[in-house]
């Protein structure tokens, strides 16, 4: 599973391809998707919202967009994704009487027009991201003064143990180091975003054997895009050898994978605020911001 190295490029016509790929097998294999995705709607039930227009972000096969579709009936609600098969696949969750729209488009360059959006609510997404400020200002231009920005992303401690596994076999990258809290709060304040509010969760997941959770990985689409990877395939004796340093890892008979997530809430400035550029006045997070904490889940 990859993204940027150190919030570096992503090969984006690669990301495109994985997902677009993983369409038909991604609902089965996405189970933390999901939860996570339930968690972080759940923070829209303290808000007193009555949007018009409704956009998520890296909608995939449309679940989460479905459960928008029904929290707020009187909205238009558009999924956007990258990948039109997920698109495509998102049909059968996107209803007959009142359809959410389905629209293929990049986070970086979104297809809508300025202050035209209530909220925009994106879950495991932005990780997929090489450029986290364009998405940033790309949110902040398309949403409406006020409006909300609700996101969940992976943090940096995710899949560790399998990054651990590979950093012993070779020197390419096989597993992001995805944006920390800190970085992504910042981030939220430097494009002028209002009252952000970061939360944290890590979850880990438990396997039998380290192959089964590279072929999930690989059904939900979640593959190396880091352009630093090396494009030939991983031989044998460097897999073997993975899967061999990944077994240090291995408690009560079982191989576990964590998984940092980060939830962030926001709310877009007023017309006309300037956004902060790097140097001078530069945003900085305070940590006191942090709601909750670290917390162990097994789903």
């Amino acid at each position: 599973m990859n993204g940027s190295h150190d919030g570096g490029p992503f090969d984006r016509a690669h990301v495109r391809r994985a997902f677009g790929r993983a369409a038909a097998t991604y609902e089965a294999h996405a189970v933390l998707q999901a939860e996570v995705e339930s968690r972080l709607q759940e923070r829209l039930d303290g808000q007193p919202l009555q949007p018009a227009v409704v956009l998520d972000v890296g909608s995939g096969t449309g679940r989460g967009t479905a459960q928008l579709r029904r929290r707020y009936g009187k909205a238009q609600v558009i999924a956007l994704d990258l990948a039109l098969p997920m698109l495509k696949a998102a049909r059968r969750h996107a209803g007959w009487l009142r359809p959410f729209a389905r629209v293929a488009g990049d986070a970086q360059a979104l297809p809508l027009a300025d202050a035209s959006v209530d909220l925009i609510h994106s879950s495991l997404c932005l990780q997929w991201s090489g450029d986290l400020a364009a998405v940033y200002d790309e949110f902040r231009r398309v949403l409406k003064p006020g409006g909300l920005l609700l996101f969940s992303t992976f943090g940096p401690e995710t899949l560790f143990e399998l990054r651990s596994a590979f950093a012993r076999v070779d020197d390419h990258p096989h597993v992001s180091r995805f944006l920390d809290l800190q970085t992504v709060g910042d981030g939220l304040l430097a494009a002028g975003f209002r009252d952000p509010v970061l939360e944290r969760d890590l979850f880990t997941l438990t396997y039998a054997d380290a192959l089964t959770l590279m072929r999930e990985l690989r059904a939900i689409g979640a593959t190396n895009a880091d352009v630093g990877r090396s494009r030939a395939l991983t031989g044998k004796a460097r897999l073997q050898a993975a899967i061999g340093a990944y077994e240090t890892f291995r408690r009560d008979g079982r191989l576990p994978a964590t998984y940092e997530v980060i939830y962030a809430q926001a709310f877009a400035p007023d017309a006309g605020q300037p956004r902060r550029t790097r140097g001078g006045d530069l945003a900085s997070f305070p940590i006191e911001r942090l709601r909750g904490s670290r917390r162990t889940r097994t789903p």
